[in-house]
């Protein structure tokens, strides 16, 4: 091992007033081990990066700005009309709101398209920052809605929706969103 130069002289004190070859005086410090001595780590123990493996994979998506929302809600009203995707009613168009499926709770990772639908001011606010799950089961019929009007929803979502919905009604909520089906109302 080469030694790396330095700009202080060996022979001369350091700035701390010690001699160069003077013996440190205490241990010196290794952070988040137990067994080390030194000062306890403050805040979060970082991670220790492993050698050699696979760059993590980024599970969100950049922040989205107002006129991502407007685009997506114009999107929305353009494919299925002002119609809420929770209990299927109609709506004003200007009445009908743009609802995260999956709530953000302060994160920007679930404003992306495939979380988001239009639903009306009351279910917005009756689902509020509930997890999907426990809203569909509340009341199953909500299920079957949204498959039928949130197909662009994130294949996981729409898979939880088809397991509280059941095969008869997902199968029903699929052929009312296909906009060739004769008996669409």
């Amino acid at each position: 091992m080469t030694a790396r130069p330095t700009n202080r002289s060996r022979s001369g004190p350091k700035p701390g007033g010690r001699p160069a070859d003077a013996a440190p005086s205490r241990a010196p410090e290794h952070r988040g081990h137990p067994d080390h001595s030194g000062p306890e780590p403050r805040g979060r123990p970082r991670r220790r990066k492993s050698k050699g493996s696979a760059p993590a994979v980024r599970l969100t998506s950049l922040p989205t700005g107002r006129r991502a929302y407007t685009d997506t809600r114009e999107w929305l009203l353009d494919r299925h009309g002002p119609v809420c995707a929770y209990c299927g009613l109609k709506h004003e168009p200007t009445a009908i709101t743009l609802d995260h499926v999956t709530p953000r709770r302060g994160q920007t990772a679930y404003d992306r398209r495939d979380n988001l639908v239009l639903a009306c001011q009351r279910c917005n606010g009756n689902k509020a920052d509930t997890p999907i799950l426990a809203f569909l089961l509340g009341r199953p019929q909500r299920a079957e809605t949204l498959l039928r009007y949130g197909q662009h929803l994130s294949p996981m979502l729409l898979d939880l929706a088809r397991q509280v919905a059941g095969e008869e009604a997902a199968a029903r909520a699929e052929r009312l969103a296909d906009p060739d089906y004769p008996y669409a109302d």
